[in-house]
């Protein structure tokens, strides 16, 4: 009698997955900010004892032009074992990745090959008509299918955005996930306490709000995203939203504890229109009720007008633009990325409410363009964007890319492309890993993913 044994990158617990072999590949979004060439996956050899450590071994171009890749995911991960919604069958194989502008979402097969296989492409249409979205953002294998993120409603411009659910195996739309959305209507991240039936969403602002740039007269005026968004994970309704205050603009990257009988995670806000610095909070369950507190906050750094781009220039200071964070599968080190001061800052966070600085470490930025060991006293444009730490919690991956018109605004002499490793218990960079310039064929780079799963990708339901 054949038995189905589960993937054997599924962990029941966060503990088992730290213990869990390192990596030896990484997959990189590059996207061709024109729109000339294809956008493609890369795949970046992480194995230190490698002769191709360092370089890109594998490669697939997309069959389309003007996808730009952004955010992606696992078709599957070790929610597969949670009990209640059980799917122990499927394997971590297909990476599902949106084009941000396209709205298509690519199905790419990486089993026993390093160039992943493109197998199937939903495309605008089927989405906009099964869910009633556009522009797929983010990606997260859980409970009953693949959730994924939008920012736009069907008409591709405005709202509502929310969370479409497809079928792990067809890759077919199932439809909208929310049954009563309450007051939601901006979208951008989202993530559970999936033990205690809880998603907490964020929100950015609509495609139009977002594609073209920063819209000055919106960020003032206080427009874009400022609340964090509670549901009913199971009957798919909202619950309550907590509002962190018109000043605190785009409210992105949501990161819950790993350790699943714990209710609490972090919130990264990009700006705060009265002083220009960024913030992370945490939320948490308390009086029966969901509740914010802002625990970090990072100030804007002064600088010569001269030296800023336009769109910075009537301020006189850089912003950090902390555009992403990460927790650390142990629930002990939080990453936070300032894209633009080039600054990636660790903290320890062993007490959510009273994080403490251990490190920072410099590369690139708006004014200072920081280099790296690898480069050769090179300045490197861009900063630290988006960020992804091993389960092990021992190596921590940037790549500097935003978006492509955000990239414009803030970097307008371009921002290359490159893609550094952090040793996370030294806190140094390693000097033989930075992949950048021809090594991505012109595209810039986003989001990583690493082989077999890393910090942000899975979801335990055993501690």
């Amino acid at each position: 009698m054949a038995l189905w044994t589960p993937d054997p990158t599924f962990y029941p617990s966060p503990r088992d997955a730290a213990a869990a072999p390192a990596e030896r590949l990484a997959y990189v979004a590059a996207f061709d900010r024109p729109a000339e060439r294809p956008d493609a996956i890369a795949v970046v050899d992480t194995d230190p004892s490698s002769p191709g450590y360092g370089r890109v071994v594998g490669w697939t171009d997309l069959p389309n032009k003007g996808d730009e890749l952004h955010h992606f995911g696992w078709n599957a991960c070790s929610s597969a074992l949670c009990p209640y919604a059980p799917h122990p069958h499927i394997e971590r194989r297909y990476l599902v990745v949106p084009g941000i502008r396209s709205s298509r979402i690519h199905i790419l097969d990486t089993k026993d090959r390093v160039s992943p296989e493109l197998v199937k492409v939903i495309e605008p249409e089927e989405l906009a008509k099964r869910a009633g979205y556009s522009r797929p953002h983010t990606v997260h294998c859980g409970p009953e299918g693949l959730y994924v993120s939008a920012l736009g409603g069907a008409n591709g411009d405005d709202g509502p955005g929310g969370i479409a659910i497809l079928d792990h195996q067809s890759f077919e739309v199932l439809g909208r996930w929310e049954v009563d959305r309450g007051p939601q209507y901006l979208s951008y991240d989202f993530w559970w306490h999936i033990n205690h039936d809880v998603l907490v969403s964020s929100e950015w602002g609509t495609p139009s709000m977002i594609e073209n740039g920063v819209v000055g007269e919106l960020l003032l005026g206080r427009k874009y995203g400022h609340r964090l968004h509670f549901w009913d994970l199971r009957r798919r309704r909202h619950v309550q939203e907590v509002d962190l205050g018109d000043q605190h603009q785009m409210t992105l990257e949501l990161r819950p504890a790993h350790d699943p009988t714990r209710t609490y995670g972090f919130a990264g806000v990009v700006i705060s229109v009265e002083d220009l610095s960024a913030s992370v909070w945490t939320w948490f369950r308390e009086d029966d009720r969901w509740q914010a507190r802002k625990v970090i906050e990072i100030p804007a750094e002064p600088a010569d007008p001269k030296d800023l781009p336009d769109v910075l220039k009537p301020f006189g200071a850089v912003p950090p633009l902390v555009t992403d964070i990460d927790l650390s599968v142990d629930d002990r080190r939080l990453y936070v990325s300032c894209w633009g001061t080039g600054e990636l800052k660790q903290y320890d966070v062993s007490d959510p409410f009273k994080p403490v600085e251990l490190g920072s470490l410099r590369i690139g930025g708006i004014v200072r363009g920081e280099s790296h060991p690898a480069a050769g006293g090179a300045r490197l444009r861009g900063g630290p964007q988006m960020v992804e730490v091993s389960r092990d919690g021992a190596r921590v991956y940037l790549t500097n890319s935003l978006y492509g018109a955000w990239d414009d605004q803030f970097y307008p002499e371009g921002v290359g492309a490159w893609m550094a490793k952090v040793d996370a218990e030294s806190f140094t960079f390693d000097p033989r890993f930075l992949p950048h310039g021809d090594e991505f064929r012109g595209r810039r780079v986003h989001q990583v993913r690493l082989q077999g799963g890393d910090a942000s990708s899975d979801s335990y339901c055993y501690p």
